[in-house]
């Protein structure tokens, strides 16, 4: 059997185990599930008027704000179910199970490969989840064509991408599950000095520069721009360029780590 076929196989064989520890312990992915969502519904609901008032600079249009915020909301879903890739890995490690895999005739990037790869399908899961309940409360993309559907979910695939292998790393360097679920918090709190729930121009002048250029103001302006109509701009390769570098990053971290000590 050649090498890529003993890689694809251990790959899909960690793959499967992390799928069945997650359906096994559904209760994390559940809470970290309901975190975007309570958001939804708390936003909209009690401050979309304000909001949207604030915002459009005129009367309130909870529509309008259902509009602005849902793809800021669809980063902060990636954002909170990546974190259970970070407590996962952790929980392999401080167990003693990442060892001893090391010690098996196993190909050695399938153990992270196949959580890398776990964690996104949950990520993905949880968009569908969560985007439905936004069309259920009103949200609508009209304008956007099959196309930027497409590049839409692209990017959300790859920002997923991103944020797991730096979740990884996180689950990796930690000494145990309660300090890579702090370690791995930051994913959740960036969202909110982003463009996700306010414009970045409403902010501090000296702020704005932080929240226009961290990860996740681009990928949501983008995403906006896509579904909604609204300008990009640089955003577009701006969040593409953050996507790489926090997958090259995460993926050289988690690697580092793993193979920091001998077999």
């Amino acid at each position: 059997m050649s090498t890529l076929a003993l890689a694809t196989r251990d790959t899909t064989t960690m793959l499967r185990r992390n799928l069945l520890h997650a359906r096994r312990y559904p209760s994390m992915t559940l809470n970290l599930l309901l975190t975007p969502i309570v958001l939804l519904l708390l936003f909209v609901y009690i401050f979309g008027d304000v909001m949207s008032a604030g915002i459009g600079g005129g009367g309130a249009d909870r529509s309008e704000y259902i509009a602005y915020i849902v793809p800021g909301l669809l980063t902060v879903t990636i954002g909170s179910t990546v974190i259970g890739a970070a407590i996962a890995v952790s929980m392999d490690m401080n167990e003693g199970l990442i060892a001893r895999f090391r010690t098996m005739a196993i190909h050695r990037g399938s153990l992270l490969i196949g959580h890398v790869v776990g964690s996104v399908l949950q990520v993905l899961a949880s968009l569908v989840l969560v985007g439905a309940v936004a069309v259920a409360i009103g949200f609508r993309s009209s304008d956007a064509t099959a196309l930027e559907w497409l590049a839409a979910f692209g990017l959300l695939a790859l920002f997923a991408l991103a944020l797991t292998w730096i979740a990884v790393g996180m689950g990796m360097a930690s000494p145990n599950p309660e300090a890579a679920s702090n370690m791995a918090m930051p994913l959740i709190l960036l969202p909110f000095i982003s463009s996700a729930f306010i414009p970045a121009d409403t902010m501090p002048g000296w702020f704005q520069p932080i929240a226009e250029y961290q990860p996740f103001t681009p990928a949501i302006e983008t995403l906006r721009g896509l579904l909604l109509g609204t300008g990009i701009g640089h955003n577009g390769w701006l969040a593409v360029a953050w996507c790489l570098a926090l997958t090259a990053l995460g993926y050289f971290w988690s690697k580092a780590v793993y193979d920091r000590d001998p077999e």
